[in-house]
């Protein structure tokens, strides 16, 4: 399965051939895992792999329910489905941004980021979509005191625990991304930062066993970036088209507040009226004033940088752009000079001295007295 079309061959397993193959050897890893589903010797170990792990039988007044709680045995599973997202990235680089590129005739700069913005909406559009489901079937919106109640939330439903194991395995694999699409030296730190800023509130969240309020906060961001990343698509097609930025400037705003509000309701109010303020990491117990002050100071801090980065990008812009117009009213209009007559002498003018039209000059010759 060949996901582009190569006109040059390169070395076996040197640096080019591992960058332009990295899709069709994770396929024939995930393949190999697949295939051993097909035999009793290693089905068990292939398991491994695709499923989530730690599964507990829970009794209820109808029947059993299953439920998952995390362990070493998590890595595993997000190595697998690590490769299975570095599969997608690539088909849809090649099936559908690649394509949508070549038509706008984009510049290096602005054709990173339309691949960077356009691989962004299709996650996030996707995990949005992902994450509402989760969060109307389990009734996270209709009882928000589930938010806090019965706190620790060590075991977690089949669609929460693989929600979150596939969120940790999609902004892991973004990490070699950043070196198989050979991303601009400029753009690494900043692609870094939000990296690493959603790993650490994603295992966070998974960890510390939030991740009810997980769900929820991750729906409110994603929601936030798909806005943005489809306006800079919109802008790269059309770069007049700016009404999705100002959709999306007040948008932001209101989702750090909303974000602020219930972080702070949840583990400010919700889990400090817990009677079980204990830490005890084996059950899953991190609810002490310590842990709780912490995990407030992450969010809040992320929330206030996001803030100043919003603000200081929309005075560059908005500097920018009075700049323009100050410019564009300082230029005076050319004026128009009248058509000045100018009367010259008869003949032509050579080195200053004006000659007659037979090569003669014009002046009248003295004559001679006899």
């Amino acid at each position: 399965m060949a996901f582009r079309r190569r006109t040059k061959s390169y070395p076996l397993f040197s640096q080019e051939f591992v960058i332009h193959n990295h899709a069709d050897i994770g396929f024939c890893l995930v393949l190999c895992v697949l295939i051993g589903l097909m035999f009793e010797v290693t089905a068990k170990t292939a398991f491994l792999f695709i499923l989530p792990q730690y599964n507990v039988s829970m009794p209820t007044a109808d029947s059993e329910t299953v439920h998952y709680h995390y362990g070493p045995k998590d890595l595993v599973t997000i190595l697998f489905y690590i490769f299975i997202t570095i599969i997608l990235h690539a088909v849809v680089q090649e099936y559908i941004l690649d394509k949508i590129s070549k038509r706008l005739h984009l510049s290096k700069v602005k054709h990173s980021k339309f691949n960077e913005s356009g691989q962004l909406v299709v996650f996030h559009l996707s995990s949005v979509i992902w994450c509402f489901y989760v969060v109307v079937t389990e009734g996270y919106i209709t009882n928000p005191r589930s938010l806090w109640e019965d706190y620790p939330h060590v075991y977690l439903p089949f669609q929460v625990k693989f929600f979150y194991l596939c969120q940790l395995a999609y902004w892991l694999h973004a990490l070699p991304e950043l070196y198989f699409q050979k991303v601009r030296k400029e753009e690494i730190p900043r692609q870094l930062q939000y990296i690493c800023l959603y790993l650490v509130h994603i295992a966070g969240a998974y960890l510390l066993n939030l991740s009810r309020l997980g769900l929820i906060l991750l729906l409110l961001q994603y929601s936030t970036e798909f806005l943005f990343h489809m306006a800079r698509l919109f802008y790269f097609a059309d770069e007049n088209n700016e009404k999705l930025f100002n959709a999306w400037a007040a948008v932001f705003g209101v989702t750090r507040l909303f974000i602020l509000t219930l972080a702070v309701l949840a583990i400010g109010f919700g889990l400090a009226r817990m009677e079980n303020q204990a830490f005890d990491p084996e059950k899953g117990n991190f609810n002490t004033l310590l842990c709780r002050l912490c995990m407030l100071l992450l969010v809040c801090a992320a929330q206030a940088w996001l803030m100043w980065r919003f603000i200081h990008s929309q005075l560059r812009h908005w500097r920018e752009y009075w700049n323009e117009q100050s410019a564009k009213r300082r230029v005076p209009a050319a004026p128009r000079l009248p058509a000045r007559l100018i009367k010259r002498e008869s003949g032509y003018h050579e080195n200053g001295v004006v000659k007659a039209e037979n090569g003669t000059s014009p002046r009248t010759k003295k004559l001679k007295s006899p």
